[in-house]
């Protein structure tokens, strides 16, 4: 990508060839898509509003950079303060000197990711307008074209900045920790990066394991055998493995123990070498079951720890074994704990704002238990007067 600083202007915006040209009156000769000015950018001084042009490379088709009907480049023209108009493969920005820089680092990642094969997607340019306007460290054109996982022209790969942290610390270490809510994709990415190990032959067989935790419902009372009784808690595993692996091949990578699914109490008394294991739902494990799981661990293998710390489910108030770990692991060689929050759900928006939503009330709920036993009775909410005696 080339860009092109142009001198201050005095009122409009410098045209490719640096002819004056008005928004009202673009070159019929020429592709364009214009906006009006945003407020931020019509109410700034004319001695500091400047014109930045980018030259898209001719490798990178501008459909393909700026969407089907211009929905790239609208989704990006609401996200900036600076003027964007289209001209052929020539991007013209108009702003303040900073808008027009990160006006131009945005479509720098987005052309990038382009020239990697990807194809941009709303919520990938989304991700990456908030990793560059929160300063991540990271280029969001490396994080969201780290492919994983390829099949029936379907790639897998991290969706979020954390995504691609946990990704790599499962590269990194022999234990990880995914810990969010759901949606972030924790058990999700983990089994690709197990089935790339297997595909890859760093590994012999993956292990899959859950607690058979009875949320509310009783196991005893399902129709069938003990298989039957606990395939539904093992089901969202067979889910996912069926878009990964070609459905006909896992009952033949099953029945040869390639693949295997299993509640976690059958984990007891085993070493399990060569082998990439993961274990979902890890919240509902008391602090003994994880312990037991753990030091199942045999050479040559990886382990894969995932839960939702705010959905516990064990009865009786038992502590979960996911959140004692942290404290007891924490700092050890080789184990990694990586966090993912609602920024990271890939779910539909509305599951993000759900968690934020319950997390508000978890906190607020907290605040006035602990007031309780303080002695303060009223909601320690801003503003609320304790009651008249």
């Amino acid at each position: 990508m080339e860009s092109r600083a142009a001198a201050p202007l005095p009122t409009v915006p410098h045209s490719p060839k640096g002819q004056p040209s008005t928004p009202s009156a673009p070159s019929s000769s020429s592709s364009s898509s214009e906006t009006s000015p945003s407020l931020a950018a019509a109410q700034l001084p004319s001695a500091t509003v400047s014109a930045t042009t980018i030259v898209v490379p001719p490798s990178v088709p501008m459909v393909s950079l700026l969407g089907s009907g211009d929905e790239i480049l609208r989704l990006v023209e609401r996200e900036l303060r600076a003027r964007v108009l289209v001209r052929g493969n020539e991007i013209i920005i108009t702003g303040s000197p900073s808008d027009n820089a990160f006006a131009v680092r945005v479509f720098d990642e987005l052309i990038a990711l382009v020239g990697h094969g990807g194809h941009l997607r709303p919520d990938a340019v989304s991700q990456a307008l908030h990793m560059l306007r929160n300063g991540a460290t990271e280029r969001p054109a490396d994080v969201l074209s780290l492919n994983i996982l390829s099949r029936r022209g379907r790639t897998i790969r991290p969706k979020t900045l954390n995504q691609k942290r946990y990704v790599d610390a499962i590269d990194e270490h022999t234990i990880v920790f995914g810990i969010g809510p759901a949606g972030t994709g924790k058990t999700y990415l983990a089994m690709a990066k197990a089935v790339q190990a297997l595909q890859a032959k760093q590994v012999n067989r993956i292990i899959l394991t859950r607690p058979a935790v009875e949320a509310g419902e009783r196991l005893g009372y399902l129709p069938g055998t003990l298989y039957d009784k606990i395939d539904p808690y093992l089901r969202p595993l067979y889910d996912a493995l069926h878009d990964m692996i070609d459905p006909d091949s896992i009952p033949r990578l099953t029945q040869a123990g390639t693949i295997e699914v299993a509640p976690l109490a059958y984990m007891r008394g085993r070493s399990l070498n060569d082998a990439f294991i993961v274990l979902d739902e890890a919240q509902n494990t008391t602090p003994e079951q994880m312990k037991m799981f753990l030091t199942r661990l045999g050479f040559g293998s990886k382990m894969v720890v995932t839960g939702d710390v705010t959905q516990v489910d064990l009865p009786g108030g038992q502590r979960s074994g996911l959140r004692v770990v942290q404290s007891i692991l924490d700092g050890v060689d080789d184990v990694a704990f990586t966090h993912l929050t609602s920024v990271d759900v890939v779910r539909h928006r509305l599951v993000g704002n759900i968690v934020d939503a319950y997390a508000r009330f978890d906190a607020e709920t907290a605040e006035q238990n602990d007031n309780q036993l303080t002695g303060l009775s009223y909601p320690a909410r801003r503003g609320a007067a304790p009651p008249r005696r």
